[in-house]
């Protein structure tokens, strides 16, 4: 053969095998060039198959209450966090909002270098990204900087936590779904007389947050936007507002702030600063992503005691057993085992996350340490009118709403409640704007495909 043609026989041969792959013209070959997307493991977070289980607690309510109607459910596959969202993992927040309002202050006050400009064209004074590759000059001693950042701090140099608004929106999924806001695909149009209900935030001339529940015209899909600002930063007093005749007071000035504390579970968070928290790492992922993903959001009641299951259908804890201890006496989470007796699970408060073995699914602190807010709305019988797939009651209270529909699920438990409290199917509630120093939370992620 000649020598030649043997040197140029592989790339002939793989031009043949390319142009033989290649999707025929005129066909009907679908407009994305790839179809084997796989999501990506996010970081810190575990995947979660899909699977069935019985939905409901064990054993009778200690409390007496209406006993749960035990169902059979589906639940699709998920990410979940490994541990309860940490201290050091809420500062994150914390400081990005903080950066951000500083950034905004900057640009607002004439430095327009802190924002990212479009080329050959004027700047525009009411939208503009920031730039967040700019270094924030805390230590500057000009006098137009220092005027731009003194709202975030207090005379004495303390952090202004108040001044802490984060401002997100959402589709009010609720409104948009109502039979009598149903959209016309044939004439794409909202139907006559077509309102919703929606809540609306400002920040008054004196650093107020208000707010107000509106009814407007429902006109095109931005109409059904429920815009919120809310101070993000956790409530610290919760130590010793919630235990009186107790001395926390190391835990009131140093949990939240203190590096010994990076690794608790981040406590003092309402329901509605968690929702926040989930909206921000949206945006984080999404903006250093080329491609888009779900939305991280807290976990349905369905998904976060399937979670804690670990797969086997009628677990009555975490762990898989029947006890709260192992056959050496050892307790398996931080609860409290007997009355005053907190240490003897070898916590008192708090405990760092994943101290205690891992479910089957390798999630740690599924019960006990902290309890854990889920994004479902409580009712005491919603399991007698949930699907039997991915299963759901949820409901987004409006400010005027009356109380008892801000009522949130909690579940898992916690360092300060009695074993009962730990099992999988057991729930409680909490008002969605408290915040108490044994409830923290852990997000969820729904995975790409089947």
């Amino acid at each position: 053969m000649n020598m030649k043609v043997a040197k140029f026989l592989p790339i002939i041969a793989l031009a043949m095998v390319m142009a033989s792959c290649n999707k025929p013209a005129g066909e009907l070959v679908g407009a994305s060039k790839s179809v084997n997307f796989k999501e990506a493991n996010p970081y810190g977070m575990l995947f979660i198959k899909k699977g069935s289980f019985m939905m409901g607690a064990n054993t009778q309510s200690a409390v007496f209450e209406q006993p749960d109607n035990i169902i059979m459910v589906t639940v699709d596959a998920f990410w979940m966090d490994e541990t309860e969202i940490t201290n050091n993992e809420y500062r994150q927040f914390v400081n990005w909002v903080r950066d951000s309002i500083a950034l905004t202050n900057l640009v607002a006050a004439g430095m327009t270098d802190y924002a990212i400009q479009p080329k050959d064209e004027d700047f525009d004074e009411e939208h503009f990204a920031l730039n967040w590759r700019k270094k924030i000059p805390w230590n500057s001693k000009e006098e137009d900087v220092v005027d731009a950042l003194a709202p975030l701090y207090y005379s004495d140099g303390a952090l202004n936590t108040n001044h802490l608004h984060y401002r997100y929106s959402w589709v009010n999924m609720d409104q948009a779904l109502s039979q009598r806001n149903k959209w016309d695909v044939s004439t794409s149009t909202y139907p006559p007389g077509a309102t919703a209900r929606v809540d609306t935030f400002w920040v008054n001339e004196n650093g107020e947050i208000k707010d107000s529940t509106i009814i407007r015209p429902l006109r095109e899909p931005k109409d059904l936007l429920t815009n919120r600002i809310i101070c993000i930063y956790p409530d610290t007093l919760v130590w010793a507002r919630d235990f009186q005749f107790s001395y926390n007071d190391p835990l009131l000035l140093m949990y939240f702030s203190h590096p010994g504390y990076a690794e608790y579970p981040v406590v003092g968070v309402t329901w509605e600063q968690a929702h926040a928290f989930c909206n921000w790492r949206t945006k984080l992922f999404n903006t250093h992503s080329s491609v888009k993903a779900n939305d991280y959001r807290l976990p349905t009641e369905a998904q976060w005691e399937y979670a804690a299951r670990g797969g086997r259908k009628m677990a009555m804890y975490p762990w898989g057993s029947n006890y709260a201890r192992d056959a050496k006496g050892c307790f398996f989470a931080n609860f409290k085992p007997f009355r005053g007796a907190y240490s003897d699970d070898t916590g008192t408060a708090t405990m760092r996350v994943g101290q205690f073995r891992p479910n089957d699914f390798g999630l740690f602190d599924m019960a006990g340490n902290v309890a854990e807010w889920t994004n479902s709305a409580y009712q005491s019988a919603a399991n007698t009118h949930m699907h039997d797939l991915n299963p759901d009651y949820s409901y987004m209270a409006r400010k005027d709403d009356p109380d008892i529909l801000k009522r949130k699920v909690i579940k898992g438990g916690s360092w300060k409640d009695i074993s009962y409290f730990m099992q999988c199917g057991v729930r409680s509630y909490e008002y969605q704007y408290e915040s108490r120093p044994y409830i923290g939370f852990r997000c969820v992620r729904a995975y790409i495909g089947d």
